[in-house]
């Protein structure tokens, strides 16, 4: 694996998706996914100028996160689960991916007993996938108010996770629809949301160009996630943990 390389690759394909459609290219966040990389792996991205990165499991990120650099910066980009709200608000400066009122209600629950206020994205299944989690579109406009109302939990945006494709193109229109949203959200808030959490290795230049602002990356950057299993597993058994 050619870290440098691979994300010189990334920031030049971020930067023509941005020159498309006459964006900046600092309007685009690069989320790294870190999912069964160890913290030398971000100790590297982080000498490469990366500082954002996404955890899927709150559980490998309480092995992980106090082993990484004080300077880097986590998301939880995975499905929460209720009881593990409290190490969630602990470890992470954003949520992405909330998908019901009761999660949320369970996380400022959390947020309150730690006297803190936690930013986090709701994450809305667009493509309707029995596979995936997220909100339907329009039960996420019925309970924005009272998801809104929640005083620990500071909405700043959306997220969404689209179909696979062999062309990324077919996409475009799951990554509108959440755009669409979002101005929906926007016009019951009565303020701009800030952020859009949408596109990966295989679609994020469709992302961008329909205003991705956080996009996640995994593969293109770090390598095929079989490989990384292969790491993690090889370390585990070197620690005793396997």
């Amino acid at each position: 694996m050619d870290l440098a390389a691979n994300l010189a690759s990334i920031q030049q394909r971020i930067m023509v998706a941005c020159a498309r459609v006459g964006r900046d290219v600092d309007s685009v966040r690069l989320v790294a996914v870190t999912k069964n990389h160890p913290p030398e792996t971000i100790r590297a991205s982080m000498d490469l100028g990366l500082t954002l990165f996404g955890e899927n499991k709150v559980q490998e990120a309480r092995a992980k996160i106090p082993l990484c650099p004080s300077a880097a910066r986590w998301h939880f980009i995975g499905h929460l689960q209720s009881n593990k709200c409290r190490e969630a608000a602990h470890y992470f400066e954003m949520i992405e991916g909330l998908d019901s009122l009761h999660l949320a209600q369970e996380l400022n629950k959390a947020c309150e007993k730690a006297s803190k206020t936690l930013p986090i994205l709701l994450e809305v299944n667009v493509a309707g996938e029995a596979s995936k989690f997220g909100y339907r579109p329009e039960a996420l406009l019925a309970e924005f108010k009272e998801l809104n109302s929640l005083s620990r939990l500071e909405i700043h945006g959306l997220m969404t996770v689209a179909p696979w494709s062999a062309t990324p193109e077919q996409v475009r229109p799951i990554f509108r629809r959440l755009g669409e949203l979002k101005t929906q959200c926007e016009q019951i808030l009565g303020a701009p949301l800030p952020e859009l959490s949408m596109g990966m290795s295989g679609d994020f230049e469709i992302a961008i160009e329909e205003g991705a602002t956080l996009i996640r990356i995994g593969t293109a950057l770090f390598g095929p996630r079989a490989a990384a299993n292969k790491i993690a597993k090889e370390r585990a058994v070197d620690e005793g943990l396997d």
